[in-house]
C-alpha cells in the first residue's frame, strides 16, 4: 500500500560525480533509491518491454509525487536486454555493478527472467518479475519474486475453459497442442494445459512444435489439421501467432485459437488480418473490468499519460514497482536481505491487477481473467478466481 505521507528532500546539493569512476562504477545517490529494470525494448518482443516500461514508469512518478519512500526519491534506469538470455544476464550486472540498483524489475520472457534472475540471486539484491509465469523462475533462489500467476494455474485456466467452450453449440472435445521448444514460458504453459485437459476428460489429437523467429508453419499445421482439432492451443508470443494463425486460416481452419498471456499485445490487431477474432487467452488484468479502486485509477492514469489503453503487461509492470516500494518502506531500509524478507512477508496488497499475496515460493497468488479478440481491441470475457 502507498504511504500518505510526505517526506522531506535533503536540501543538501549532491556532490558531481566524476566521469572517471574506478571501473565505471557510480556512487549511490544518498537521496534517492535506484531501480533498474531489464526489459526487450528492441527485438521481436518489445511490445512487452515498452508496456512493462510504461506500467513501471507510471508507478515510479506517482511515487515521487507523493515525496519517494524513507524520504528518497526513486530514480528508475531500464536496461535492453533484447530479447537475449546471455544480454539479460549482462543487463543485470550492468544495473548492480554500473547504476548501483538497490532492487530489480523483469523480465517478462522467462527464459530472460531465468538467466537475469541468477544474477540477482547470486548478489543478494531482490528480483521482482511482472509477467514471467514459469514456475522455474522463482525457484533460482530465495531473492526472487513475481506478481504474476504461474503456468500451472494459467494452463488449468484455459484447459477448463477449452473443455467448457461450445461451438455451434458443440461442446470441444478434441484439441491440437501448437508450442515454442525453446521456451520455457511455452513449454511449461503447454504442460499444465495438457496434464488438466486430459484430467477433464479431453483429448489431445495432436502436438507440434516450433521456434522462436520461424515465419512458416505449414508443415506442422497441415499434419494437425488433417487430425480436425475443434481448438488449437498455442502457448506462444504475440510475434509468432499471428502468423500461425494467417497460415492455419489459409489452410482452412476455422475454429478458435487459446493461447496465454503471451498473446496481450496491440501488435495482434495490426498483423493477425481479424484471422484471430473469436479466440481467448488467459491474463491477469483487464483494461475494461477492472476490480478495484486502484485499477480504475490506473486505467485512466495510464490512457492519460501515454495515450491509449493499457495492457496486462503494463498494469503488471505498475505492480511489480509499487510492490517493491511497499517492500522498502516496511523494511525501513534498501539493504537486500531485509527488503527479501519483506517482499517474501506481502499479504492483500491492493494493486492495479487486483490484490496480491505472495507464497512461500514467493509466487503471487491471482486470480485470472479470460480475454476474448475482437476485432481491435481485447474485451473481457469472464474471470476465474484462484483456488
Amino acid at each position: 500500500m502507498r504511504t500518505n505521507r510526505r517526506s522531506v528532500l535533503s536540501a543538501l546539493a549532491l556532490a558531481p560525480l566524476s566521469s572517471s569512476l574506478i571501473v565505471g562504477c557510480k556512487k549511490k545517490q544518498k537521496d534517492t533509491i535506484v531501480v533498474g529494470a531489464y526489459l526487450s525494448m528492441t527485438g521481436s518482443e518489445a511490445e512487452f518491454g515498452i508496456s512493462t516500461r510504461n506500467g513501471v514508469q507510471l508507478a515510479v512518478d506517482e511515487l515521487n509525487t507523493r515525496g519517494g519512500v524513507l524520504g528518497k526519491r526513486f530514480r528508475l534506469v531500464v536496461e535492453d536486454d533484447r530479447g537475449d538470455s546471455t544480454e539479460a544476464a549482462s543487463a543485470v550486472t550492468r544495473l548492480i555493478d554500473r547504476e548501483g540498483a538497490e532492487v530489480i524489475i523483469g523480465e517478462v520472457a522467462s527464459s530472460l527472467s531465468l538467466s537475469g534472475g541468477r544474477v540477482a540471486q547470486r548478489r543478494r539484491i531482490p528480483m521482482v518479475s511482472p509477467s514471467s509465469t514459469n514456475e522455474d523462475v522463482t525457484r533460482v533462489g530465495d531473492y526472487i519474486f513475481r506478481v504474476c500467476f504461474i503456468d500451472p494455474f494459467q494452463g488449468s485456466v484455459m484447459a477448463r475453459f477449452a473443455k467448457e467452450l461450445q461451438i455451434n453449440g458443440q461442446a470441444v472435445q478434441k484439441v491440437a497442442i501448437f508450442r515454442d521448444e525453446a521456451s520455457a514460458y511455452s513449454t511449461g504453459l503447454a504442460r499444465a494445459f495438457r496434464e488438466t485437459f486430459a484430467r477433464l476428460g479431453g483429448e489431445l489429437v495432436d502436438e507440434q512444435s516450433y521456434h522462436k523467429g520461424d515465419t512458416h508453419f505449414s508443415a506442422q499445421l497441415s499434419g494437425m489439421l488433417a487430425k480436425q482439432p475443434q481448438a488449437i492451443f498455442v502457448p506462444g508470443y504475440y510475434t509468432e501467432v499471428t502468423l500461425i494463425a494467417r497460415e492455419a486460416r489459409a489452410l482452412g481452419y476455422t475454429g478458435p485459437f487459446l493461447g496465454g498471456d503471451g498473446w496481450d499485445s496491440p501488435a495482434l490487431f495490426r498483423n493477425d488480418e481479424n484471422k484471430l477474432v473469436g479466440s481467448y487467452f488467459s491474463e491477469g488484468f483487464a483494461p475494461d473490468h477492472p476490480t478495484s479502486p486502484v485499477g480504475e485509477a490506473f486505467v485512466r492514469n495510464y490512457r492519460q499519460r501515454f495515450g491509449h489503453d493499457a495492457n496486462g503487461l503494463a498494469a503488471l509492470g505498475y505492480d511489480a514497482m509499487l510492490v517493491a516500494a511497499d517492500a522498502i518502506r516496511r523494511a525501513g531500509q534498501t539493504d537486500g536481505p531485509a527488503v527479501r524478507a519483506a517482499l517474501a512477508a506481502t499479504q492483500r496488497f491492493e494493486g492495479a491487477t487486483g490484490r496480491i499475496s505472495i507464497d512461500a515460493q514467493r509466487n503471487a497468488i491471482k486470480s485470472a481473467v479470460i480475454l476474448e479478440v475482437r476485432e481491435d481491441a481485447f474485451r473481457f470475457h469472464r474471470a476465474i478466481e484462484a483456488t
